[in-house]
């Protein structure tokens, strides 16, 4: 069956809201139904980002947006322009918020632990230890658990529960239960003493008290919030980081003067100064200078390019070599790293299909659990077990229900694996994508600028029989750097490589054919074999049969000869990448079956393909045929993925079921694929793939467990069988555990050793 081709982007009224107060995933499902319901507006709310990304119709302003968030009671917020002086501001904020959550946190852990002690260990509790555990629990439930409470209190109002209900109940009513027993019971009475206790007694609750359960959970609790909320910015360092790799300010050339100004001054068509050791403040084409320039930071590489006039650089990237001279051509929002950042940012807001089903669950699963819980009391009291008993078992029900897992499961592993694949230079554009990697089980890669570099070089020198290799190089590379044919600017540069050029007089073009002119005093021809017979040179049989072994192998035959004779034969070819090969057996051991596309003739394909181990070919083919080409393989009941680089390749890339585009292509190519590698190199699809399908696993785990240790903990809860306390901790980890998984894919490595 066919697959629909994805449309490319259409920008429409699309904003982001940083969204405040949310504690829980069942919050973030409420606040995405209360936009969704509004008119023209389709909205999805991030529990981990703490975003909304919110497309509205052009009746609907942003206004509207952020007031129906603050109706459902939280805040809502336009994200604060981006500028470099606030960036530091602008990361110092999560941690005081943080500083606020662990000092709570220390507080209650130092006064919730000498309570949940007396109570654990009978010998311990002397005269009056009941009272001692209440004067330091309160404030471990009030001061505390007030997140908890006002939460609750928030929601209560607007007619909602959520996550926070379930604790602030079941700890305000565990604090409850012990103060009715302490005054008005016989829990105060001087030398009380309990055991504690797993599992169910029999009592009538007059005598018991649950100041450990109200401390212990609330501590619990907030250890869990808190290292989540840790966790949750340790995930999001990749982003921050690479939002943080700009330059702060540049040396702008103006008539002749440099004047530093901040990198936000800087317009398009400015001249800036790049000293050895500074970064790059946007992209640009260098005008002046030649230059090393490392640009692992953006895409993983780790080998500087060389780079000089009329080559293009991009910001961020630091001048490892000499003094440069850029003119910029883009700047702000429209640099490749601004967009890397759009394109990592858009991925971590995004859902998938089973994070979806997860929202789904956590939006009705509080309600369900509150029926449980009083369905439970109901049951052991009907049952004659006791108040204390039934009490027992309707609080832990409402502790251990709390699935913030399932609401982490997802964003936390997103937020990971696109910031790590951002570090190796892959850009992820959604979580749709990685349900497409693990489906995908044929590749379709174009060749030029894929499998090949994408530019001419010289890859064979044969001269005639007893003639010389160099001199043929020599004279037959000086004559051609006159001209501006990329063949010829091809043999040139390897003439060039093997030493100085000779002058050129006589220089004459023939259109079609090649090249004529004086070269230490030779009258030499370069070009065609026609060429050469028209200018009355003999060409040799082992001439002739170099030029036609040169074409079988899929390379352009370039002959050259003076003095009457043809003097051998230059082989000219796009040169297949170092790593094509091995990263055409990566794609093999993932299970994909490669398919070469190329315009070039069949010979040239074959002769590639053979050389990286592709089996499949398919040559000839013009651009507006290629998209024939995937639909075609589509309709066979493949999976297909299409990497490309080129304009020809955008329309296949949207209609392949997988869209990769290497990131040295056309912004249309890489605006119509699924994933762009910013590096410009294929064994960089290997661990696209890799890395998509790893996080794919890592979601997927996540939420098996996260649904696990729900599925498995309320029957027990229901049961008896789970003290409040340790309903506590157990949910408290079940949060915890989800994020330490997924911070499991910071430790990703690529495939191939050469990229860090």
């Amino acid at each position: 069956m066919t697959s629909p081709p994805r449309p490319l982007q259409v920008a429409a009224n699309q904003i982001d809201l940083a969204i405040g107060g949310m504690t829980c995933a069942s919050c973030a499902a409420r606040i995405e139904k209360k936009l969704n319901r509004m008119d023209g507006v389709t909205a999805t709310v991030n529990y981990a980002t703490e975003k909304a990304t919110v497309s509205y119709a052009d009746g609907v302003t942003p206004d509207d947006l952020i007031a129906t968030v603050e109706k459902t009671g939280y805040t809502a917020a336009l994200p604060p322009p981006p500028a470099p002086a606030g960036a530091e501001q602008a990361a110092a904020e999560p941690v005081d918020e943080l500083r606020g959550l662990r000092t709570r946190l220390w507080v209650s852990v130092a006064l919730a632990a000498p309570v949940i002690l007396l109570a654990m260990v009978p010998a311990w509790q002397f005269d009056y230890w009941q009272w001692l555990s209440l004067t330091l629990a309160a404030p471990v439930v009030v001061y505390g658990g007030l997140p908890f409470h006002r939460a609750a209190l928030v929601n209560l109002r607007h007619g909602a529960a959520t996550m926070d209900t379930l604790v602030s109940l079941g700890t305000l009513a565990a604090f409850g239960w012990s103060l009715w027993a302490l005054f008005l019971g016989d829990a105060g009475t001087p030398g009380m003493t309990h055991p504690f206790r797993l599992d169910i007694t029999r009592t009538d609750g007059a005598g018991n008290i649950y100041l450990e359960a109200a401390a212990g959970v609330t501590a619990f609790l907030l250890a869990g919030r808190y290292f989540e909320a840790r966790s949750k910015r340790t995930a999001g360092a990749a982003l921050r980081a690479l939002l943080e790799l700009g330059a702060r300010d540049v040396a702008v050339l103006r008539d002749g003067v440099e004047t530093r100004l901040p990198v936000d001054q800087l317009a398009v068509g400015d001249r800036f100064v790049v000293r050895p050791g500074e970064k790059i403040a946007t992209d640009g084409v260098v005008e002046e200078g030649t230059s090393a320039v490392d640009a692992s930071m953006l895409t993983g590489e780790s080998v500087p390019v060389e780079v000089g006039p009329g080559d293009t650089v991009v910001g961020a990237t630091v001048n490892a070599g000499g003094r440069l001279v850029v003119a910029a051509t883009r700047v702000g929002g429209d640099t490749q790293l601004a967009q890397m950042a759009r394109l990592v940012e858009q991925a971590q807001t995004g859902k998938a299909a089973v994070q979806r089903l997860a929202d789904r669950i956590s939006g009705v699963f509080v309600p369900i659990v509150i029926a449980l819980a009083a369905g439970t009391l109901g049951w052991w009291l009907g049952s004659g077990a006791g108040p204390t008993a039934a009490f027992t078992a309707a609080v832990a029900v409402l502790i251990i229900a709390c699935p913030c897992a399932l609401g982490l499961a997802t964003p936390t592993a997103l937020l990971v694996g696109t910031g790590r694949g951002a570090q190796l230079g892959i850009l992820i554009k959604g979580p749709e994508v990685l349900e497409s990697t693990r489906q995908v089980d044929t590749v379709v890669l174009d060749k030029t600028g894929t499998v090949t570099t994408g530019r001419m070089a010289l890859v064979d020198v044969l001269p005639a029989a007893g003639g010389d290799a160099a001199e043929l190089l020599r004279l037959a590379g000086a004559l051609e750097a006159a001209s501006e044919h990329p063949i010829a600017r091809a043999v040139a540069a390897g003439a060039a490589d093997a030493g100085p050029l000779a002058p050129v007089t006589g220089f004459a073009n023939v259109e079609g054919l090649g090249v004529t002119g004086t070269v230490e005093g030779h009258e030499v021809t370069v070009g065609r074999l026609r060429l050469l017979r028209e200018r009355g040179l003999d060409v040799p049989e082992g001439v002739e049969r170099a030029v036609t072994g040169a074409e079988a192998a899929g390379r352009t035959a370039v002959l050259a000869g003076w003095d009457g004779r043809a003097r051998g034969v230059l082989a000219v070819a796009d040169v297949v990448r170092p790593t094509s090969a091995g990263a055409v057996a990566g794609l093999r051991t993932l299970g994909l079956t490669p398919v070469l596309l190329t315009g070039d003739n069949a010979t040239v394909a074959k002769a590639v393909a053979a050389e990286v181990g592709i089996d499949e070919v398919t040559a000839e083919v013009l651009p507006a045929d290629k998209v024939a080409v995937v639909r075609r393989l589509q309709a066979e009941g493949r999976t297909v993925a299409m990497v490309g680089d080129g304009i020809n390749d955008a329309a296949a890339l949207a209609q392949a079921d997988l869209g990769l585009a290497m990131g040295t292509g056309t912004d249309v190519a890489i605006e119509a694929s699924d994933l762009t590698l910013v590096r410009g190199d294929l064994t960089a699809a290997v661990d696209a793939i890799r890395l998509s399908r790893r996080t794919l696993a890592i979601i997927k785990g996540n939420l098996f467990w996260a649904f696990a240790y729900n599925v498995a903990a309320l029957p027990l809860a229901a049961a008896g069988l789970l003290n409040p306390m340790i309903a506590g901790a157990a949910m408290a980890f079940s949060s915890v555990f989800v994020v330490a998984n997924s911070l499991r894919l910071r430790r990703f490595r690529p495939a191939y050793p050469t990229h860090p």
